[in-house]
Parts: structure tokens; C-alpha cells; sequence
């Protein structure tokens, strides 16, 4: 009886969080590449390796890993992720720009406009990319009912409050409302740490 308590506990509690609350998931420095600069950084005809699903729908992580670098240093074992893109794009923290000696943009993915360029390589080949490095945008995926719940609209700007065990308000949060999302929140490893994110946190919308 006590062990059929707690599991009816558990789901009223889960039921709550998912009507009131949005997972925060943190996401570490990957790249995404096209098509053209897979071949040229593992070879012509080259497939990524799918190694295992992330959270968005037929979003990937890929057994491939390449090296960064920039004017003050590199990084390596970078993951690659999948499907191929049609350009190229790399994303970093500050952090990762601090060792790397490169200022990087914050902007939303696929917003390649005045964004730099790093050298990418492998032990196959390399590619000094022209533009394409950026810090993300914190933001939200949201699906279109989701957002109807938390009352949003697509690109819109809000403020999020983050509860993990230091918990912190983030501003300037941008939505991206699509029917092919998950509805999860993404912020990069500094921002994690800031608010000492884990596995399991959850966020709240935060209205004027």
C-alpha cells in the first residue's frame, strides 16, 4: 500500500512539473558540419556515425570528434553532431573562447551573420572556416502547444528562473516555437555552472 502511495505521489508531482515547469538541459561545445567539410575532415564520401539520439527529434550526437583552434589555443575531442547542416557552424562558451583567444558572438543557431571563423581539423584534414563560430543564444524549444500553455510566441524574449542549487534568473532567453521540438530549455556549461544545473532541473517562465 505505502510502495502504491508513493508511486501515485510521484506521478501527481511529475504531472505538476510538466504543466507549470520546462526541463533545463546543458549543452557542451559540438559543431555542426555540412556536408562539403565532412569530407574534406574525414575523407570523400564519409558517413557520421550516429551514436545516440539527443533530446530533439533526429538530433544526434556522432562518434567523430575534431579539433578547434584558435590564435591563443586548441581544444580538442570537440563532438560532432548530426544530421549535416548546409554550413558549417561551431559553438562554444566564453569560457572555450578565453582558451581559444577568440571574442565569439552570441547568437541564435543558424544566425551565421558577423560570426567569426576558426581553423577545424582532424587527423585526416582540416579547414580554416570562415565564418560560423558562435556562443548559443540561451533559448527555449518549445512545441506550439507548450507555448500556448506558457503563453508564448516564437522569438519572443523572456526571463527564465532556473531552480537548481543555486538558483538564478536568466534574462534575454529567446523562444523558438516548431512542431518538430521537445519542449526543453538549453543553456551552455557557464551557465550551468552558474546556477549549478544537473540532470533533472526545472525552469519556470517568468511574465511581466
Amino acid at each position: 500500500m505505502e510502495n502504491l502511495l508513493n508511486e501515485i505521489v510521484q506521478e501527481v508531482i511529475s504531472r505538476v512539473k510538466k504543466e507549470a515547469f520546462i526541463e533545463v538541459e546543458s549543452s557542451g561545445r559540438h559543431i555542426h558540419l555540412s556536408e562539403e567539410d565532412v569530407e574534406k575532415l574525414f575523407g570523400k564520401g564519409y558517413n557520421l556515425t550516429k551514436l545516440r539520439d539527443l533530446s530533439q527529434p533526429g538530433q544526434y550526437a556522432c562518434k567523430e570528434r575534431v579539433t578547434i583552434s584558435g590564435p591563443k589555443g586548441s581544444i580538442k575531442n570537440v563532438i560532432v553532431l548530426g544530421p549535416c547542416r548546409e554550413h558549417t557552424q561551431v559553438e562554444i562558451s566564453l569560457t572555450d573562447g578565453s582558451i581559444l583567444g577568440i571574442k565569439a558572438s552570441i547568437k541564435q543557431s543558424g544566425d551565421l551573420n558577423n560570426t567569426l571563423g576558426i581553423e577545424i581539423s582532424t587527423e585526416h584534414g582540416s579547414i580554416n572556416l570562415e565564418k560560423g563560430l558562435m556562443v548559443a543564444k540561451r533559448h527555449i524549444h518549445i512545441t506550439p502547444s507548450d507555448a500556448t500553455k506558457f503563453d508564448v510566441v516564437d522569438n519572443e524574449i523572456v526571463q527564465v528562473k532556473v531552480f537548481g542549487q543555486r538558483p538564478l534568473i536568466f534574462d534575454d532567453v529567446v523562444v523558438r516555437v516548431n512542431k518538430n521540438f521537445k519542449t526543453y530549455m538549453h543553456i551552455d556549461y557557464d551557465e550551468a555552472n552558474a546556477c549549478g544545473c544537473s540532470k533533472g532541473t526545472m525552469a519556470k517562465i517568468i511574465k511581466g
